[in-house]
């Protein structure tokens, strides 16, 4: 893969991650990162909008006038959003029944319009669907480690309601951390949501700035004369 793809995915999933770098799409990211299940299922059906719009907006971007772009583009993802929702009540219908009004409201999200503003109508389609699934992904990824670590505090359970998803068969996968466990019910209400997101961003800041001084170390040349004290 070319790094221009490579560039893409990296960030997509990390440098430029809608949730953490962003700060896009916060409603539905607090909102219903209460469970793992909860996460993934809103996080796949924001990446399928995502990438779905994103590669339609590609394709009819120069047929589209400056003036009326905007209103096609919420109209693309609208229609998509409609076709996800139908989708999840006919496949997933009590997952779509937990996640309720935040499936119709992923047309509101920013990241989605963003995305189809900033990259999808300027760029091939190749790399506009590349971009939708990475962006996706990324958005999904941060939505699923909050859920996680939410559940897990706060209920001490972790892929409780994995059946919802995964049919029957999943429901013996939830891991408990005991029926002694009292749970912290800080962490599964709204409060818990944004001091969880905002470990988040303080785990990857300082990740990125790790990262930096060690690309700065290693940039240095060896033998270079040290700096007078």
């Amino acid at each position: 893969m070319s790094d221009g793809y490579g560039k893409i995915i990296r960030d997509g999933l990390w440098t430029n991650n809608q949730a953490l770098v962003a700060l896009l799409g916060l409603c539905p990211l607090l909102a219903v990162s209460n469970s793992f299940v909860n996460a993934l299922g809103l996080g796949l059906a924001t990446t399928a909008v995502l990438t779905l719009s994103n590669g339609t907006v590609s394709l009819i971007r120069n047929l589209v006038r400056p003036e009326i772009r905007l209103p096609v583009f919420v109209l693309v993802i609208a229609s998509f959003v409609t076709a996800v929702e139908l989708s999840m009540n006919a496949f997933f219908h009590e997952l779509y029944n937990i996640l309720g009004i935040f499936i119709p409201l992923i047309v509101t999200n920013c990241a989605i319009i963003g995305r189809a503003e900033a990259y999808a109508s300027r760029n091939p389609l190749r790399r506009s669907l590349l971009d939708g699934v990475s962006i996706g992904l990324g958005f999904t990824l941060a939505l699923v480690t909050l859920g996680a670590s939410r559940e897990l505090i706060g209920q001490g359970t972790l892929f409780a309601g994995a059946q919802l998803m995964f049919g029957e068969a999943a429901r013996g996968w939830t891991l408990s951390l005991g029926e002694d466990y009292p749970g912290v019910l800080l962490a599964i209400l709204p409060p818990g949501a944004f001091i969880g997101l905002g470990m988040m961003i303080a785990v990857k800041n300082l990740i990125d700035k790790g990262l930096a001084r060690r690309r700065n170390v290693e940039t240095v040349p060896q033998g270079a004369a040290e700096p007078a004290a």
